[in-house]
C-alpha cells in the first residue's frame, strides 16, 4: 500500500493552473507554503504577495503558476479530493460484503486526517483543516455553474459518486442514495467545523469518532 501511494500521481484539471506546480521545485514550494499560510491567516487574508514573501520569491513568479488565488484554492481542494479518492478506492478494493465496504468507505471519508509521509510537499492534515474551513468558498460563487461545466469540481463529485455506488450496492431499493452520499461528505466537514467553533451544538469531541455517527446513521437509514 505504501509503495502504491508513493508512486501515485495526482492529476488536476489543467485549466486550474498556468504551469503545473508539481513539475518544479518552486511549484511544489508554492503548494506547500500556500497550505501553511492559508491555515495560518485564512483565505480572505491570503495573497500572492504574502506567499511570495514567505517563500522569498517574487509575487510574479507565483502568477506564472496560478491566475489567481481562487484557482489556487480549487487546485488545493482538487488535490485533496483526488488523494481522498485514491485512499477510498484502495481501502475498499478487496471488500466483497457491500455493507462492510460502505462502512469502510464512510470511515475513510469521515475519519481524522493524518499527514501522508509519501507526499513530502503536502501535509494532508493541514490541508484537511483548510478543506473544513475554506472549501465552501470554492463552491459558493457566482461563477460556480461555469466552473462546474469546465470540470473544476469533477474529482470532488467523483468521491461522492463512489459513495453513491456503495449505498446503492448495499441497498438497491433505497431511493435517496445521492442525497445521503453528499450529506455524508459535506456533513462530516461541517461537523468538524462545529467541533472547532460551535462545540455546544455537536456531540463530536476529541474523544468521539465522527465515523461511528455516520456509520450508525447510514445503517439505520438504508436498512
Amino acid at each position: 500500500m505504501n509503495t502504491l501511494l508513493h508512486n501515485f500521481k495526482i492529476t488536476i484539471n489543467n485549466k486550474l493552473f498556468i504551469k503545473d506546480p508539481e513539475t518544479s521545485t518552486l511549484g511544489k514550494k508554492i503548494l506547500q507554503n500556500s497550505i501553511i499560510l492559508i491555515d495560518e491567516i485564512g483565505f480572505e487574508a491570503f495573497t500572492f504577495k504574502k506567499l511570495g514573501e514567505k517563500i522569498q520569491s517574487n509575487e510574479s513568479s507565483i502568477y506564472r503558476y496560478f491566475e489567481n488565488k481562487h484557482k489556487l484554492l480549487i487546485y488545493l481542494s482538487s488535490w485533496y479530493w483526488s488523494w481522498m479518492e485514491y485512499n477510498l478506492v484502495f481501502g475498499t478494493n478487496n471488500i466483497s460484503d457491500p455493507v462492510e465496504k460502505l462502512c469502510i468507505g464512510i470511515k475513510i471519508i469521515t475519519q481524522n486526517i493524518k499527514d501522508d509521509k509519501n507526499t513530502l510537499h503536502i501535509d494532508e492534515s493541514v490541508l484537511n483543516r483548510i478543506i473544513i474551513s475554506e472549501f465552501t468558498k470554492t463552491l459558493l460563487t457566482k461563477e460556480v455553474d461555469e466552473e462546474n461545466s469546465e470540470g473544476f469540481f469533477l474529482i470532488y463529485k467523483r468521491v461522492i459518486y463512489r459513495i453513491i455506488e456503495m449505498i446503492e450496492t448495499a441497498n438497491s431499493e433505497y431511493p435517496y442514495a445521492k442525497s445521503l452520499a453528499s450529506s455524508i461528505v459535506e456533513g462530516s466537514l461541517h461537523q468538524y467545523y462545529l467541533k472547532e467553533h460551535f462545540k455546544t451544538i455537536t456531540t463530536l469531541t476529541d474523544n468521539e469518532c465522527l465515523s461511528d455517527f455516520y456509520i450508525h446513521m447510514v445503517k439505520k437509514t438504508i436498512s
